[in-house]
């Protein structure tokens, strides 16, 4: 199975190119993030591949990083997503941030990427969530500072839907200041609103 590919760029496309490895041209398909990052036509490339064997075809798809194609392999694993959909993903979003948002339960980030309805966004995070934040934790990247900027989201939208019920901003800040000095850990965002209106009521 091919992991590794280097040679020169017979072909360069938006969708794929021809790697020439020693006299022999394989096809190699491509999200747009590796596109912007490919040297011209006739120049040297080294791509991370995954390959897909089917009964009837050998598909390569290949990647600048390799951080792309692990993203890859993840989500391929998430049923009702195949190849083709995971290349429009990557094409849409970079790889830090689709991490970020799947870790983060940014259902909205999501469904901004081309392709992507509220369904499928779901089930990626549902199904990726966990495996998300072992990959962010094991290329370094702070999972406090996911969980953190989630939090924020959720009180941003608690803020919004009790100025929109009539509270002032102020005195909902208020409520919520507290709520996050006594409470411990994470909460949902029907939580923090109930929490937040018995605060105002009282």
């Amino acid at each position: 199975m091919i992991a590794l590919l280097s040679g020169k760029i017979a072909y360069k496309g938006i969708s794929h190119i021809v790697v020439d490895t020693q006299g022999v041209g394989y096809r190699v398909f491509i999200p747009l993030t590796t596109f912007y990052e490919l040297p011209e036509a006739g120049e040297s490339v080294t791509l991370h591949i995954h390959t897909s064997v089917k009964e009837d075809a050998i598909h390569l798809f290949g990647f600048y990083t390799l951080q792309e194609r692990e993203l890859f392999q993840l989500m391929i694993s998430v049923s009702g997503i195949g190849p083709k959909v995971a290349m429009n993903i990557l094409s849409g979003i970079s790889s830090a941030e689709l991490l970020e948002a799947i870790c983060g339960g940014n259902l909205a980030k999501l469904i901004t990427i081309p392709g992507i309805g509220k369904k499928m966004a779901e089930r990626l995070i549902l199904e990726l969530k966990e495996k998300a934040i072992k990959k962010m934790a094991a290329d370094q990247i702070p999972v406090t500072d996911v969980k953190q900027k989630r939090n924020d989201m959720i009180r941003e939208d608690v803020l919004s839907a009790l100025v929109n019920l009539g509270y002032k901003a102020n005195a909902a800040r208020d409520a919520l200041d507290k709520i996050a000095r006594d409470a411990e850990g994470e909460q949902a965002m029907d939580q923090l609103l109930k929490k937040a209106l018995k605060i105002l009521a009282g």
